[in-house]
């Protein structure tokens, strides 16, 4: 079977163009190099290298096995890496990106209990409500809450939030409780500021998507607003759960229309596909991970 450190030297060789650079490159004999492609080829029973004088080019041959090697020998080379890393305690600073209320909530909690395992690593967290710009804020990884159509980046789920419509019961003494979507029209509802654009909810009815116009007397862009002028009794919201949790536990608000939830939004740590995730911040998903497995979100 042919060793690690012959395909090593086949990939090398390729890279840098010639027998003599990866022999520079790998810090080994031009002699061990040229037996390390021999062994490859008389295993494979392929010519995967024509030699001159000046430059070894890739056969046909060559140029297929090189693509599906070089991806094959970076995974094994970043496995043994790990493996050797876990027998060390991990270090360094990671640099974490995440929307400001969640991290708050849930980000820094997780934090805490990240530094105290890895007393070695040090945590920077950026929270903004904005897109991360990895390059420009250096980040590790970010905390998304919402779909991802952006293509560039790599993406593991962490969990999924409910959106939920609530109001007071103050206000529900006085009004009927909604019992379809469709009830919300002789509802006063908190409406969102749009630029441009009707504010309308999703629901689901009948197994189909359907979106609902709301409108309501009191209008805001703020979403502690919406939350405070809910409780009041202005109206009725639409909140992601978690938002609104300890007002629920406090009996401040009810969730209505409950049967009829269209929208739920996956929580996602994500990082550019150009790159791999680091130990530490696999090691910091993987705990945020099951710490949100256990929360009511």
């Amino acid at each position: 079977m042919t060793r690690i450190d012959d395909l090593e030297a086949f990939v090398a060789i390729v890279d840098e163009g010639g027998q003599t650079a990866a022999a520079r490159h790998l810090r080994r004999s031009l002699q061990s190099i040229s037996r390390s492609l021999a062994a490859v080829e008389q295993d494979l029973k392929v010519e995967l290298v024509r030699r001159t004088t000046r430059h070894s080019e890739p056969t046909e041959a060559g140029h297929a096995f090189y693509r599906r090697l070089k991806p094959a020998l970076t995974e094994l080379n970043e496995a043994r890496l790990e493996a050797a890393n876990r027998q060390a305690d991990p270090s360094g600073l990671l640099k974490v990106g995440a929307p400001v209320a969640f991290a708050a909530a849930y980000v820094v909690p997780a934090i805490r209990e990240f530094m105290a395992r890895y007393p070695k690593i040090e945590v920077e967290l950026q929270a903004s409500d904005r897109p991360a710009d990895f390059f420009a804020q250096g980040l590790d990884l970010a905390v998304r809450i919402r779909e991802l159509p952006d293509s560039a980046m790599q993406a593991r789920k962490l969990g999924e939030i409910r959106v939920v419509v609530f109001g007071a019961p103050d206000y529900f003494v006085e009004h009927p409780r909604p019992l379809s979507p469709d009830d919300l029209v002789s509802h006063q509802c908190i409406v969102r500021i749009l630029e441009g654009s009707q504010e309308t909810w999703p629901f689901r009815i009948n197994g189909r998507r359907k979106l609902v116009p709301v409108k309501g007397h009191f209008r805001t862009d703020s979403t502690p607003a919406i939350h405070a002028a809910v409780v009041a009794g202005l109206g009725i919201g639409l909140s992601p759960l978690w938002q609104i949790r300890s007002l629920i536990d406090q009996g401040a608000v009810e969730i209505v229309l409950e049967e009829f939830e269209a929208t739920i939004l996956p929580i996602n740590a994500v990082w550019p596909s150009t790159r791999r995730l680091s130990m530490k911040a696999r090691l910091f998903v993987d705990l945020l991970t099951a710490r949100l497995r256990h929360e009511r979100l």
